[in-house]
């Protein structure tokens, strides 16, 4: 047992020592999409396990871009779905009716990203009502705008009805997955450690106090919220060219909670649990897809269940060193040092 635990701690030691280094970001994205680049030409890694580990990817980036609301700032949003389903259905739009058949490829980037500003534009309309309002408010007004892009969309003949919308390519490979996963947890994990992640986190403690300390609160909310709705709208891009058929139901209140149990699993306020939840939940429902309806029935329960006797997941308010800043782990030592040199002092 102790030489698994020596070993374990030199793994540790160096992977730490690995992620302190200056390069180690860049590196890691290009090695990622040469991997993936390769996976996808070569196909050393089956199909089957490429197509989990793009729903992996797909649901990173949803869950990353949810636990800003619900973990860093502690609001609670349950409408993820919907800025999904603006995303899934601008960006399948244009890649079916508005770019050239043969260069669907070349413009894949552009829809995608097209999703992403639409859901972000129309998740800035529902934050301006939303948070002149505290508490629950936000909660049941992105419930109701859930509900309200389900129905729209099932009302417009042109865009499919409610028999959804179909022919778009299968555009959303391993490599695009990789870069879009990467560029959200990197974007969200700089977000949360800057001066305005600071003014996201002391919503959360006490919005009372944070404002009267000068932070505009409902400016940081809003952009916040923004940003959510920008990675959701992409994680539907995404999603729509994987499946390469979507409809209205594929984004009710059930998809909104398939996310929400993966931000709970994983752990508030942590990119690391988000990561860990989503990995988690995806696997999981591929391991019960046996089970048929009765799996759909099995994780709402562990959401139940997560709240009762685990309530911050599993690295609640917790978050792993390789995405802590290294002035954060300088300040957190010498405050651990001084916290200890302290209790030595004292009588």
């Amino acid at each position: 047992m102790a030489k698994i635990k020596s070993i374990y701690e030199n793994v540790m030691s160096r992977w730490q020592a690995l992620t302190d280094f200056k390069f180690f970001w860049p590196l890691f994205m290009i090695t990622g999409i040469a991997f993936c680049m390769a996976a996808s030409t070569y196909e050393f890694i089956d199909l089957y396990v490429q197509l989990i580990l793009i729903y992996v990817g797909i649901n990173i980036i949803l869950t990353v871009s949810l636990n800003l609301i619900n973990g860093y700032m502690g609001e609670f949003s349950v409408g993820h779905a919907g800025f999904m389903a603006v995303g899934a259905y601008v960006a399948s739009l244009l890649t079916v009716h508005v770019f050239p058949p043969g260069a669907q490829n070349l413009f894949f980037p552009l829809a995608i990203l097209a999703g992403g500003l639409a859901a972000a534009l129309i998740g800035f309309l529902v934050a301006i009502p939303s948070f002149k309002t505290r508490g629950d408010y936000l909660a049941i007004v992105t419930l109701a705008f859930c509900m309200i892009v389900k129905s729209v969309l099932e009302n417009i003949d042109a865009i499919g009805g409610p028999r959804g919308l179909l022919g778009m390519e299968k555009l959303t490979t391993l490599p695009w997955v990789f870069f879009w996963t990467a560029l959200s947890v990197w974007v969200i994990r700089n977000l949360v450690y800057s001066n305005f992640g600071r003014g996201v986190l002391s919503i959360r403690e006490d919005e009372i106090a944070s404002d009267l300390m000068s932070v505009n609160t409902r400016q940081v909310k809003i952009i916040a919220f923004v940003v959510s709705s920008f990675f959701a709208g992409i994680a539907g891009g995404l999603f729509a060219h994987a499946l390469q058929f979507i409809n209205p139901r594929m984004f009710d209140i059930i998809k909104s909670t398939d996310i929400l149990i993966m931000v709970y699993l994983g752990g508030i306020a942590s990119i690391a649990g988000s990561i860990i939840g989503a990995v988690i939940y995806t696997i999981l429902l591929e391991i019960l897809r046996p089970l048929g309806v009765w799996r759909m029935v099995f994780m709402p329960l562990m959401l139940v269940l997560l709240m009762i006797y685990r309530p911050r997941g599993i690295m609640g308010l917790k978050e792993a060193r390789m995405f802590t800043p290294l002035r954060d782990l300088v300040t957190e030592k010498l405050w651990r040092q001084k916290k200890k040199e302290a209790g030595d002092a004292s009588p």
